[in-house]
């Protein structure tokens, strides 16, 4: 057996130990010749516990990881129209009490409709004036009428003449905050025109209505609790 060439001697050695053995120990021996390049960079707690575990970078490379984070969110937020609507009020249609001199006697409603603005007359040469939104071009309309009715969260029946322009638009829809006409409506006379509350204030000071005077709900509440019925309303 002493006399046998190596590869015997191999076949002998694998035969005497096993395989798993010898596999064991060129393992461990690979292992005690291996050096690592390197060390690892250190684990470090990212500082949003929200976040997991990242691995430390050195500082020459935070810039551009931080870039890189930088754009990622801005790809990650959503995409905005660019049609966007300014939903607040401008600040001079906001209600508040101004000198009026008018030959029209207290309690009677004024609305400018070139300047966008209702009038509440006062005593002591003083009014109440609110911002509204009036009838666009082709809707224009002036005269003299009394408030004949009043209504808390009116529903709204769309005149046949509104139909036919927009068809797709509901015979009827109950009172609420979902309703055109808002919190309150004052009719006036026998016309089809109302001064009432929108779902829209964003619309206030603008032309944009059938005719109808609109206004800011909170205002129109308001308006609705100081003018009695048969005031005289002068839109001109």
């Amino acid at each position: 057996m002493f006399g046998a060439t190596a590869k015997s001697k191999a076949n002998w050695f694998v035969t005497l130990f096993g395989v798993g053995s010898l596999v064991c120990a060129f393992g461990t021996a690979a292992q005690a010749e291996y050096k690592p390049r390197a060390s690892a960079p250190p684990l470090v707690l990212s500082p949003d516990l929200a976040n997991p575990w990242v691995v430390q970078i050195p500082r020459s490379q935070a810039k551009a990881v931080q870039n890189l984070r930088g754009s990622a969110k801005q790809a990650r937020r959503p995409r905005t129209t660019s049609k966007r609507y300014d939903r607040r009020v401008p600040k001079q249609f906001l209600p508040t009490t101004v000198s009026y001199n008018t030959s029209y006697s207290p309690g009677s409603v004024v609305i400018d409709t070139t300047s966008r603005y209702l009038y509440l007359v006062q005593s002591n040469g003083k009014a109440r004036r609110y911002g509204v939104g009036v009838g666009r071009p082709g809707f224009e309309w002036a005269g003299v009428h009394k408030v004949t009715r009043k209504r808390e969260w009116p529903d709204w029946r769309p005149p046949a003449e509104m139909l036919k322009r927009q068809p797709s638009l509901p015979r009827y829809m109950p009172g609420g905050p979902r309703n055109p006409l808002g919190a309150r409506a004052l009719y006036l006379g026998s016309t089809l025109y109302r001064i009432h509350g929108s779902n829209e204030p964003w619309t206030i000071g603008q032309a944009v209505s059938s005719g109808c005077i609109r206004m800011r709900n909170e205002d129109v509440a308001e308006l609705y609790n100081m003018v009695p019925f048969g005031a005289k309303v002068y839109v001109r």
